[in-house]
């Protein structure tokens, strides 16, 4: 029994087997690997590595079940072919190391610096944050984007359909990336309007988008920050997977920017992996080291809001794994609950 909790444990804190399949992503090994299957050195050749380093990375895919060897060819099995790039899911953006977030879970050999400090590790094993990072290398902003496209293209368009958005006229998707969500709600909506706004490259490109999905007419891009002041005036104003990637003040601040632009009618709505509700423990812990971020609780948000003059109005379960919470500024809450209603409106 002791020497099975032993190889458990050493099963678990082993790095040989993540760091083979990172580099076997990286190099795109199993789309180099066809249906004939190909050498070592072959492979070698391809990817350009050393022919001997290469077997050994190929027999201990082998072991896994990821690769198969037969007669000294090696394929990929039914479990590797997951690791093409046709297989059209997460795990390339996760597992290359070149790409923005493969890069910041290499972050985590700095795991006891943020453990001594608070502090996110990213920094510390790059020389600057992740989103200077992403500033300053367009493909690693590329990257993230396709990340963030794919994570929400299966939750956009439940968040579409679950939640009661035909009440706006007008919506601001803040920090909205290439507009998976907010396209989602419009072409389920047809009479809300929508306005995105991002940084400028994500912002372009989610112009081209809407055009795309023939939504031109209601949905628009601009660039822009949400620390800096937002479009006045719509109706609400969402934040999707943004507060967890930020620290309270910085989360405040982007709430506070948001209450700002949302005036005494509008509302925030905050779509986040809450604690209980989808933010499992190793989520939380890479938000601490890529970010310096952390997953909430609904009271935690809550508090975090109040301190902006927003109070929590509903919480929708809106995903498996995201809750839609809608915020409105606490006089306008109290105002319409006791059936004021402000002269002139």
């Amino acid at each position: 029994m002791g020497d099975t909790k032993i190889q458990t444990l050493r099963a678990l804190a082993g790095l040989a087997t993540p760091m083979a399949l990172r580099v076997a992503v990286t190099l795109r090994l199993a789309d180099r690997l066809t249906d004939a299957g190909v050498t070592a050195t072959d492979l070698a050749g391809q990817a350009g590595t050393e022919p001997a380093a290469m077997t050994r990375l190929l027999d201990h895919l082998v072991t896994l079940g990821i690769l198969d060897r037969t007669g000294g060819r090696y394929r990929t099995t039914a479990l590797g072919d997951h690791l093409r790039e046709d297989a059209d899911n997460d795990l390339l953006d996760e597992l290359d190391m070149t790409s923005a977030i493969g890069r910041a879970e290499l972050a985590f050999v700095e795991l006891r610096h943020t453990m001594e400090t608070g502090q996110a590790a990213y920094p510390r094993r790059y020389g600057q944050d992740f989103w200077a990072d992403l500033a300053a290398t367009p493909a690693l902003q590329r990257s993230f984007d396709a990340k963030m496209t794919r994570r929400f293209r299966e939750h956009a368009p439940k968040i579409a359909h679950r939640f009661d958005w035909h009440r706006f006229r007008t919506v601001v998707d803040v920090g909205g990336g290439q507009g998976t969500v907010l396209s989602a709600v419009l072409q389920a909506h047809p009479a809300v309007h929508g306005l995105l706004v991002d940084l400028a490259p994500t912002a372009a490109r989610a112009a081209q988008e809407f055009a795309a999905a023939g939504l031109s007419g209601r949905a628009s891009a601009v660039a822009g920050s949400f620390f800096e002041p937002l479009p006045e005036g719509a109706d609400a104003y969402i934040l999707s997977d943004i507060l967890h990637d930020w620290d309270d003040e910085h989360a405040g601040k982007i709430l506070a920017r948001c209450a700002e632009a949302a005036g005494s009618d509008g509302v925030i709505l905050v779509i986040e992996p809450v604690r209980g509700r989808g933010a499992d423990t190793a989520i939380d812990l890479s938000m601490l080291v890529f970010f310096g971020g952390r997953e909430r609780s609904i009271d935690e948000l809550a508090e975090l809001a109040a301190g902006h003059g927003l109070e929590l109005a509903s919480t929708t379960p809106v995903t498996e794994g995201r809750t839609l919470l809608e915020f409105a500024g606490t006089r306008t809450r109290k105002a319409k609950e006791s059936g004021y209603v402000q002269p002139g409106a």
